[in-house]
């Protein structure tokens, strides 16, 4: 098979002059340049801002609405989109459908089938499968900004009217001209040519913590700085939920046992009813009136 012409014009391909001896290099030499590169992904997040602003405010108000958030991607871009969707129920109390994940080939590593993510059929055939509506939002993730999978995903999810978002670290991508929104992250050519995983997963890891983060924390998942929908659902969870309940109210102990006990673990309930000072009720009655929204339930 011949080489693919255009895999030259695409950023993460590109040569690294910095790194041209990698191969020569002590381990501390080597570690040191890698850091070095890495130290450049922060700024390239910096300058792609206000495109991820737009996608944050596109998804919450799809959410907001009924709608579900899909990530789709191929190799390390979907295993990333993954463990985002993976964390967001146990940080953020959101039920496993709200926030979807998929990967070229499936996420079972030893079976998946790695040839899929030249199939931009498979990409519909994917979506079509879990029943995206015009209701929802697609994020396709792929550092190359062209593979195919992610592609036919993005079609398809326009064909039904649903809104799409583009994570590429290729500037001008395939996908990019695809999506309604494109956040494109130059982080220029890895430490080893063509390895993906470095600093393009760094930086897809990093826009992904923001959509997912931003996104809940407009829906009322958080009060202040503290997450205050999170599930309790381990030991280390509960010590976590009863020093937040704490820490956001300054009440001791007993108090906040009391109250996460009258309101059945609600983080939230808890909080309005210790800070307020009503009975758990009252306080589930406040939030249910404010959309879930803590400071709302509040007073404001």
């Amino acid at each position: 098979m011949q080489a693919d012409p255009n895999i030259r014009r695409l950023d993460t391909e590109q040569i690294n002059p910095r790194t041209r001896h990698l191969d020569q290099c002590t381990t501390m030499e080597l570690l040191t340049l890698m850091n070095a590169e890495d130290f450049r992904v922060p700024a390239a997040v910096a300058e792609a801002l206000p495109a991820v602003a737009e996608a944050v405010e596109l998804i919450a108000a799809s959410l907001r609405t009924g709608g579900r958030l899909f990530y789709v991607g191929a190799g390390t871009s979907g295993r990333l989109g993954v463990l985002d969707a993976y964390e967001c129920p146990p940080t953020f109390g959101t039920a496993p459908e709200l926030v979807q994940a998929l990967v070229a080939g499936g996420t079972d590593r030893d079976r998946a089938d790695e040839s899929a993510e030249d199939d931009s059929g498979c990409g519909a055939a994917d979506l079509a499968g879990r029943g995206l509506t015009s209701a929802d939002v697609v994020v396709g993730i792929a550092a190359s900004g062209r593979t195919p999978y992610v592609v036919g995903a993005l079609e398809y999810a326009r064909s039904l009217g649903a809104s799409t978002i583009a994570l590429a670290c290729s500037r001008d991508s395939v996908i990019g001209a695809l999506a309604d929104r494109r956040i494109e992250v130059a982080v220029g050519p890895e430490a080893l040519t063509g390895s993906s995983r470095l600093k393009a997963g760094t930086a897809q890891k990093l826009v992904l913590n923001m959509i997912s983060t931003a996104t809940m924390v407009k829906l009322g998942k958080a009060f202040g700085n503290f997450m205050v929908d999170m599930q309790p659902t381990n030991s280390k969870l509960r010590h976590r939920a009863y020093g937040i309940v704490a820490m956001a109210t300054g009440a001791d102990e007993a108090a906040v046992d009391a109250a996460m006990s009258a309101t059945g673990g609600q983080m939230k309930a808890s909080i309005v009813m210790l800070l307020s000072g009503v009975t758990a009720e009252e306080a589930l009655r406040r939030l249910e009136q404010a959309g879930g929204i803590v400071r709302g339930a509040l007073g404001g």
